[in-house]
């Protein structure tokens, strides 16, 4: 992959610098968000936790992501990355403490849970990264910043284990995910002081209204709302997995209040959204400011399929390589990691063949390839050579990760000043994905959940059909009332 004319990566000045300190943020969060995985055997030990519950901490750690990708793209939105993202490292160090100091299921639960919103962090950088990079390198940079961000996980399942080993003892593990707290404590201050929202003399648009999506037209408006109601299922599902039918976390009227709950903030948000666009009912958007939200729908089903497997994989993938090999964990883990490694070139990959081949057209061959290498991991079983199931797994993770970058490549472009709602949207999809995937897992065997993930990409290929390769300009208004046109192909 060559670099893009005025790409210099071995730079840190400029928007290479901006790069940089930002694919570090986001891999700061990846590390601490997926602390626990190359480590639960361990966890599971020292706290006496059963299989289930374990199962249930991979789900408790994506399920907060859900709306709290949505909510940190608003705050983006509106008061810029810079600050943004130093608040998400500064407190969300705080629950990577409570998970280390953690001594039953319930304390391991809550901290689980409100760890889910770092996930969030990533949201922030693809703003930052569209407002410093143009649209001819704008793939391979949302590439670069999601890919070399993504590998967090893989350097956490590289490196706790031994760093727990390190420290020794029952307690080893603790110390270990306490050091990823104290680094995104530390780094929310260097990100802080080191980076600035634009380029020097650029405007930073912001939306119109806050507190819910823009659309631009009538049948947007309730496509929105429809796209909406997954993210709201998948809570649902969250909390029906820790009602009595399931671990039995939450007593039978805890869980009907948080479904009541659920049904009463969907009803809050159809009225935030429709009071943010009413004015659409009554006289069209100048065709000029117009975008289609549908575009946002198709990536937001691509990302289901594409980051949602992922985050489910990288979860549950050491267990499964102990399981069907019969494997130690920290060599479990060790393979497991190299599905996350792949990120390092598979995710900027997918964003600079989408620089260079189209969005559409990149898209559609990488999630053919994710179908058909999830199939293939399906039929995995303990008769396989252990090396031809890790370079198969690999293989899967490159169409995976690549699809990832292609879509992030697209993301930027439908509307600048809605960049960070329209990343956290997308965002919350591939968070609806894993909460829908590990409760599949937490139901059926290895290769049905990974045939289940094939299904829903060849249904991702379908959508697909109907995106429109993002082409022209897009217009934005300044503060000052003059109009901006920003380039999108």
């Amino acid at each position: 992959m060559s670099e893009p004319a005025g790409f210099k990566l071995w730079s840190f000045s400029g928007k290479i610098k901006i790069l940089h300190l930002s694919w570090m943020a986001f891999f700061i969060t990846f590390v601490v968000w997926f602390n626990h995985a190359p480590l639960l055997a361990v966890i599971g030990n020292s706290l006496g936790l059963t299989s289930s519950e374990i199962k249930t901490l991979l789900i408790l750690n994506v399920a907060l992501t859900i709306p709290a990708r949505v909510l940190i793209g608003m705050l983006t939105d509106k008061y810029g990355p810079r600050l943004t993202f130093a608040l998400v490292l500064f407190f969300c160090s705080l629950p990577c403490f409570m998970f280390a100091l953690a001594d039953n299921f319930e304390q391991a639960a809550l901290a689980r849970f409100l760890l889910g919103f770092i996930g969030a962090g990533f949201v922030i950088g693809i703003r930052m990264v569209s407002e410093w990079f143009p649209a001819n390198e704008l793939g391979t940079a949302e590439g670069i910043y999601g890919g070399w961000g993504n590998f967090g996980s893989a350097a956490g399942a590289m490196s706790l284990p031994a760093i727990a080993l390190i420290f020794g003892g029952e307690d080893g593990w603790r110390y270990a995910i306490g050091l990823t707290g104290i680094l995104s404590l530390i780094f929310s201050f260097v990100w802080y002081f080191n980076v600035s929202d634009t380029p020097k003399g650029s405007t930073y648009f912001k939306p119109k209204q806050t507190g819910a999506m823009e659309v631009t037209s009538v049948s947007d408006f309730w496509l929105l709302l429809v796209m909406k109601l997954p993210m709201y299922g998948a809570l649902a599902l969250l909390t029906w997995k820790l009602s009595p039918s399931g671990v039995n976390l939450l007593s039978e009227s805890m869980a009907m209040l948080a479904y009541l709950s659920l049904v009463i903030l969907f009803l809050i948000e159809f009225k935030q959204t429709y009071k943010v666009n009413r004015d659409i009912f009554h006289k069209p958007v100048d065709k000029i400011h117009q975008y289609k939200f549908k575009q946002v729908a198709v990536l937001n089903i691509l990302y289901f399929a594409t980051f949602g497997s992922e985050l489910a994989v990288v979860s549950m993938l050491p267990l499964f390589f102990a399981d069907v090999f019969s494997l130690d964990m920290v060599y479990a883990g060790l393979l497991a990691s190299l599905y996350a490694f792949m990120n390092l070139m598979s995710r900027p990959g997918g964003g600079w063949l989408s620089d260079k081949f189209g969005r559409k057209k990149t898209l559609l061959i990488l999630t053919a390839g994710l179908a058909i290498g999830y199939f293939a991991m399906s039929t995995i079983n303990s008769n396989w050579p252990l090396v031809l199931a890790v370079i198969t797994v690999m293989a899967c993770s490159f169409f995976v990760q690549a699809g990832e970058g292609a879509v992030f490549a697209a993301v930027p472009l439908i509307k600048r000043r809605l960049t960070g709602q329209i990343a956290g949207m997308t965002g919350a999809y591939g968070n609806v994905g894993a909460v829908v995937y590990l409760t599949v897992l937490s139901m059926v065997e290895y290769q049905t959940f990974f045939l289940v993930i094939a299904l829903t990409a060849v249904v991702g290929f379908i959508t697909l059909l109907l995106m429109e390769e993002p082409q022209g300009t897009i217009t934005e208004v300044r503060e000052d009332g003059s109009i901006e046109l920003i380039n999108v192909s």
